[in-house]
């Protein structure tokens, strides 16, 4: 085999090795309809697998139809108001529509759930599925806006998750193949993962992603002695299945 035969070979087995060793691209939206951190906690939990990109109106990239093709997953976390936070976002619903039917991946984190609904929210729930406060709902434990921690029972199993005001999901579970991870001790919907076109949406009304830091800022304890980080992995792996 000559020099230059040789050197293309190695040239193109490196480039090959750079192509399927690179890590998959989680768009994470960091932005005024996040709240402070949750975006940064998120991606410290995906780091490992994933190549963090962080979108929005003042990161390099924002959430478009360009950038959403270049991701794995796209994640929109936890923020404020419904109400207040939509016009920060309503110009991303139909790219992320778009981008989810064409085989893409969406995570939902509490506003993130939220905004998977109509009332606003970018559309993302098949048939008649609609999103709530879970606050409101017939035999909820916590009636309240207050950070605290709520009971759920994850894949049959009682545990406990870091909660602010978080989504109860009303799913149509016949308009798409639907699996119900966790509910609320009510019964509600507390996280599941859905079927919308080629993608899926992954969803969850707590935040499974708080670390010590947002329980200590509240002066929380978690009763289960941990983190909940297992079940945000859960969902993710669930979600990427």
């Amino acid at each position: 085999m000559n020099t230059r035969i040789l050197l293309s070979f190695f040239l193109t087995l490196t480039l090959y090795q750079q192509i399927t060793c690179a890590r998959p691209i989680a768009l994470i939206y960091r932005g005024p309809a996040a709240c402070k951190g949750c975006s940064e906690s998120i991606a410290t939990l995906l780091k490992d697998k994933y190549k963090i990109v962080y979108a929005g109106p003042r990161e390099k990239v924002d959430v478009n139809a360009d950038t959403l093709s270049t991701a794995k997953l796209y994640v929109q976390p936890g923020g404020g108001d419904l109400d207040e936070i939509w016009p920060h976002v309503r110009q991303y619903a139909s790219p992320i529509r778009k981008y989810i039917k064409n085989g893409g991946r969406y995570l939902g984190i509490c506003l993130g759930g939220y905004l998977a609904g109509t009332e606003p929210g970018f559309d993302l729930l098949p048939g008649k599925g609609q999103t709530d406060q879970y606050i409101t709902s017939k035999g909820a434990v916590v009636t309240s806006e207050i950070d605290t921690v709520v009971p759920l029972l994850w894949r049959g199993k009682l545990r406990h998750v870091y909660f602010q005001d978080g989504t109860r999901f009303d799913l149509d579970r016949t308009a798409a193949p639907t699996e119900i991870l966790a509910t609320y001790t009510n019964g509600k919907i507390a996280a599941a993962v859905q079927d919308l076109g080629k993608g899926r949406i992954g969803m969850v009304g707590p935040h499974p992603e708080a670390d010590k830091e947002w329980y200590a800022m509240y002066k929380l304890k978690n009763p289960d002695g941990m983190m909940s980080f297992d079940l945000f992995y859960d969902l993710v792996e669930t979600l990427m299945a």
